[in-house]
This record gives C-alpha cells, structure tokens and sequence, in this order.
C-alpha cells in the first residue's frame, strides 16, 4: 500500500481532496505547517491556508485532526487557520491529559490572539464545536461568529448511550491504540466509514497515524488510557450557551445520532437568536460527508453580503 511509511508529504494528497469533491485545483492557496507556544509552554500546531491573516479557524473533533478541514478549507478559498486542538494531530500533549473544551478554550484563545485576531469567526465540529461554545461565552472578543457543527453540551451523554455501530467512526478511540500495519488500521476505519470512499478515508487515516519504531501503527491522539473523569461531561457547557452574546449558527448532520430535539430545542430555548440548519446525507463528521454544503453554510453565516445582512435571503 502507497501510504505504507511514516514519510510522507502531509499536503501531496489535497489534489485527491480536490478531486473527489469536484473542485478546481489551479491555484490553490499556499498552505504550511505551523506552531503556537500557549500556557505552560505547551505548543500547538495548526495548518495555515494562505499568507494572508486568517479570516477564518477551524477547530475539529476528537480523535480527528486539523486535516479533516482540508475539502471545505479548499472550497472556501480564504486564507484561514485550522488547528490541532491540545492532545491530537502534531499538537503537544498535556501532562494532565484534560482534553476537554475548557482547557482548548484557553490553548485556541491563545492561539487566535498570536495568529488570528481579526478571524471574522471561529467553526468548531463536535469536541470542536464544544471548545466554540465555551470560548464564545468566555471571548467574545475573538469569536465574532460561532459555527458549531453537531454538537451540543449534551453530545457527549448521547455518545456514551449508542451502540459502537451507530457511533460511526467516534467508535475507533474505543478500539486498538496499536494496529500491526497500516492496512490494518486502515481497514478498522474503513469498516467504521460505510458512507465514505475507501481513499477519502485512508487518506484520512494516513494523516491522523504514526509509526512507531517496531513498525506498527498508532493514532496521533491521546485519548486511550486514563484520563480525567470530568473530561467527558460536557454539560456543564450549557450554561456558556446562555451567556453567548454573538451570532451562532448549529449545523446538524441530518442522519447523525449525537444530537436530538431535545437538545435542539435547549439549544434554542437558551439562545433564541441561534440559527439552526440540517444537512441531509450527513452524519456526525459533516465536513467529511457534505463539505461543500458545509462550506456554502460557513461562507453565508461567517462572511454575509451586505443583501443577506440586510435579511433580504
């Protein structure tokens, strides 16, 4: 298998990207590898479309990694910032391994004041999305808009209740820490992936994977093992919902299990002016399932005309 080594040029696959989402690939954006130092020193790492100041961050969800926004970032077109949260992808891990959105809160702050001051909002999908709702309630100064994708501060009671099958890819930071190859990881994602092209998933495999020295293979994050126990109960963010005061749109995935009416209408009842949509043919990952339609969402919420401003569509 091509993807069978640990060197690898991490942007030779956005043509792939590209290409599987119909997209144009003539002149894409400059996009780079770069690192933050936050609190304690600890150093986050994030993928920089484009040399202008980013207009946009992206935050991705637990187990993922900054590569997940690759499809939408290449369909928006925009210089913009997509980070890799405290404990995945290339960023540091925390001694106290709190992975929770409190703690990102205050790593992303960090990261928007050095990188992204004038960001024009801030999207976050599931741990993501979490991470936007407390830093929304908490910074508003660096959150002018909030997108949360599929998530709500209950998500996390909902996941805990769904079958491994119905979890979807979530699943895999159940599973091995270790696989004996890459195939083989591969193939438990894949398996995991039913909706999705086997290369788009590989591919998001080989980006989220590492080789350790006797040849087998382990994710990039860290969420196995012992962790904190309040690091997966996110209720307590509702209260940060109520205390938003900017612009926030909920995006759902139409065929995703992890939200619920209840919820919803919670969402609602908290914040009144929150725009919600449903995207079909989506599931939990709607970046990974619908990313234009994801795109065509961010671009209308985040960077309004002045038509649509003035409510006309």
């Amino acid at each position: 298998m091509a993807f069978e080594t640990d060197d690898y040029d991490e942007f030779a696959m956005l043509g792939d990207n590209a290409a599987e989402a119909g997209l144009p690939l003539t002149a894409p954006l400059r996009v780079t590898r770069t690192s933050f130092t936050v609190a304690d020193g600890q150093t986050v790492s994030a993928i920089a479309w484009g040399d202008a100041e980013p207009e946009l961050v992206l935050l991705h969800g637990g187990g993922q990694n900054a590569h997940t926004w690759d499809t939408v970032a290449l369909a928006l077109g925009r210089p913009l910032l997509a980070v890799d949260l405290p404990g995945h992808g290339h960023s540091g891990r925390r001694q106290d391994r709190d992975y929770g959105p409190w703690r990102n809160a205050e790593a992303v702050a960090s990261v928007i004041e050095q990188a992204a001051p004038a960001a024009r909002g801030v999207v976050g999908m599931s741990l993501g999305g979490s991470t936007v709702i407390r830093l929304a309630a908490t910074r508003p100064d660096l959150v002018r808009r909030a997108l949360i994708v599929d998530v709500t501060p209950n998500s996390g009671v909902r996941s805990r209740a769904l079958a491994s099958a119905d979890r979807g890819a979530v699943a895999l930071v159940s599973g091995p820490p270790v696989y004996e190859s890459f195939e083989a990881m591969a193939a438990a994602a894949v398996a995991a992936s039913p909706g999705r092209p086997r290369s788009a998933v590989e591919r998001g495999v080989r980006h989220n994977a590492r080789r350790l020295p006797d040849g087998s293979w382990t994710w990039r994050y860290d969420l196995f093992g012992e962790r904190p126990a309040a690091v997966g109960d996110h209720t307590g963010l509702w209260a940060d919902v109520s205390a938003i005061t900017v612009p926030v749109m909920l995006v759902l995935g139409g065929d995703s299990p992890f939200t619920g009416e209840q919820d919803v209408a919670e969402f609602r009842r908290r914040l009144p002016a929150a725009r919600v949509e449903v995207v079909p043919g989506a599931g939990h990952a709607i970046q990974s399932d619908q990313p234009l339609r994801l795109a065509q969402l961010i671009e209308d919420f985040i960077f309004p005309t002045a038509t649509s401003q003035n409510g006309s569509l």
